[in-house]
């Protein structure tokens, strides 16, 4: 991130979003204070970090969620993303390019539902959470088959066929019939 001498904003644009950030935060304390909800307990911090990565990553780096970002944000097709505008604008488009600043914003959200609105919280903190373990069991997945397409080449190995090993126990099966 470039500092801000070398972007078209001043410190007061930077304050402005620390200060909306502190308004929110605060309206949730008030509103949440002395009013009987139950407290946010340790054990339920892993979900909550599950689907607040997987939040941030949607509204930061998705397609899906593109019009969210295309106000204050310029996304090349070569996947390079710089922030559109001037002052404010501009740095809001820094914010939405950074998934740990969108986190941030993403975890109060999800706080907020948690203690405002338990019944709904129940249902879209974990339907994220299971979303942020899908994504990371997917990224698992690629890097283990890039691995062993690079061990097999570096082997000297034929590519194996897409559903080589079912054809090959099917033929296997039908023999011994």
């Amino acid at each position: 991130m470039d500092p801000v001498s070398q972007t078209p904003t001043k410190p007061i644009d930077y304050a402005a979003l620390s200060a909306g950030y502190g308004a929110l935060l605060s309206a949730l304390l008030l509103t949440t204070r002395d009013s009987g909800h139950d407290p946010v307990r340790p054990v339920e911090l892993p979900v909550l970090g599950l689907a607040t990565f997987s939040l941030a990553k949607l509204v930061a780096k998705e397609k899906v969620d593109s019009w969210v970002r295309e106000p204050f944000l310029e996304e090349r097709p070569d996947g390079e993303r710089r922030p559109k505008g001037r002052r404010l604008r501009y740095a809001v488009g820094e914010l939405l390019s950074c998934t740990r600043c969108v986190g941030t914003w993403s975890a109060m959200g999800l706080i907020g539902m948690r203690l405002l609105r338990p019944k709904e919280a129940q249902v879209v903190v974990p339907l994220l959470a299971t979303a942020a373990i899908n994504d990371w069991l997917q990224s698992g997945f690629t890097a283990l088959c890039g691995t062993a397409d690079v061990a097999q080449k570096e082997a000297g190995a034929p590519p194996r066929e897409a559903g080589a090993h079912e054809v090959a126990e099917a033929i296997r099966f039908s023999r011994d019939r």
